[in-house]
């Protein structure tokens, strides 16, 4: 059986929590981090730093799908559509990114298949972003049968795949806790939708982090251009 474990890294919070419980399992990190002409497009140097952290930036994948970009429909993507602050909005947010999980983790499992990873690691979670269907256990369990189907390991002896979503069910504060426990390196990560220098502290990625530290006594290591009164 394989140790190697292929990680969806972000550069944010949930994802580098995923490094920190796949390295504290065992596994050898083979991250994967992707341009998609984000916003917030600096969280790809926050993943490099994250990967130098844990002594695998020989083995982190960079890859590039700006045609999600292209195509749009999001406030993530789409400059015509302004990220909403204030408050963490209800249903489905307008940050949600088309089909971003699906190409994450379909690419995702190409680089498995490729290094021979048996684990595929990702931070979706179905508590503060209940409103992405592409962060739901049944997606999930989905998406693990369609790899199963669709690749060579998955069709021979050679093993399944299996998508490990270790914060599915956890709340922020849950996260930020198992992450402290684990010595993850909150300092290197960035959350913020909006992409500036400093977190503008007002956009729902920002208020979750911030209510999710409050709520472990703790103090968030990154800047705030902003930070709400009931979190200071």
């Amino acid at each position: 059986m394989s140790n190697r474990a292929v990680v969806v890294l972000s550069g944010g919070l949930d994802s580098t929590t995923c490094m920190g419980i796949a390295k504290e399992a065992g596994y050898e990190l083979y991250p994967i981090t992707f341009y998609y002409q984000q916003r917030h497009d600096k969280e790809v140097e926050h993943a490099k730093k994250v990967a130098a952290f844990y002594g695998v930036e020989q083995r982190h994948k960079i890859v590039n799908v700006s045609f999600l970009g292209d195509i749009g429909g999001s406030a993530l993507t789409d400059e015509a559509i302004e990220v909403q602050t204030g408050g963490v909005q209800d249903g489905i947010p307008d940050t949600y990114v088309p089909a971003r999980n699906l190409i994450f983790l379909s690419l995702a499992t190409a680089y498995a298949e490729v290094i021979g990873a048996e684990k595929i690691y990702t931070g979706v979670t179905a508590v503060d972003y209940s409103g992405y269907p592409d962060c739901r256990p049944e997606f999930i369990a989905a998406m693990t049968e369609t790899i199963n189907l669709a690749t060579k390991m998955g069709v021979t002896s050679e093993g399944k795949l299996s998508i490990e979503t270790p914060l599915i069910h956890w709340s922020k504060a849950e996260i930020i806790r198992r992450g402290l426990e684990l010595g993850v390196p909150y300092e290197l990560t960035t959350s913020c939708y909006l992409g500036g220098e400093e977190a503008c502290g007002e956009c729902d990625s920002c208020l979750l982090r911030l209510k999710g530290f409050a709520e472990n006594n703790a103090t968030d290591p990154i800047p705030y251009k902003k930070i709400p009164s009931q979190f200071r």
